[in-house]
């Protein structure tokens, strides 16, 4: 993973709908950052619930959610329907930013090795900077973990 106080890497991707999305756009604002396997499967279902169930709390610390995986933007908009999400999703087929952030590599399946997006999370403050990874997820409490984290900031 990227080190911590880093700056983030720049990158401009579509979302669900089609619109290019920078991470500069979202300057000024705590990000999270997260990258997943593929829509619609069990694990990033999960996880992106636990991301959306927290979302009210998140616009409060003033925190935006960003995923990203390799999958179309109709298929990042079909998982925004079918989970009912409320935040947007990148699409990078060409896994180009998922490995600029170091999020592409060797993972094991039932035994099996392959290449893939590997399960993490960047929380990059409001000034661009990597504050916080996270590359062990539990997939149903993330959405938790990160907002008692922001939280523990603010309490600071």
């Amino acid at each position: 993973m990227l080190e911590v106080g880093t700056t983030a890497p720049e990158f401009t991707l579509p979302d669900q709908d089609g619109i290019e999305r920078k991470l500069s756009d979202y300057k000024g604002k705590w990000v999270i950052l997260y990258f997943y396997p593929k829509d619609n499967t069990p694990g990033c279902t999960k996880e992106a619930c636990s991301l959306r169930d927290e979302k009210e709390d998140f616009d409060g610390l003033d925190a935006v959610i960003i995923g990203i995986s390799k999958d179309s933007t109709a298929s990042h908009k079909k998982f925004i329907t079918n989970q009912n999400l409320n935040f947007t999703l990148l699409s990078d087929p060409e896994h180009k930013v998922i490995e600029t952030y170091q999020a592409w590599g060797e993972k094991t399946f039932c035994g099996k090795k392959s290449m893939g997006i590997l399960r993490c999370t960047y929380i990059i403050d409001p000034e661009g900077k990597i504050n916080k990874t996270y590359d062990k997820v539990t997939t149903s409490t993330h959405g938790k973990v990160i907002k008692k984290y922001l939280e523990s900031l603010k309490e600071a």
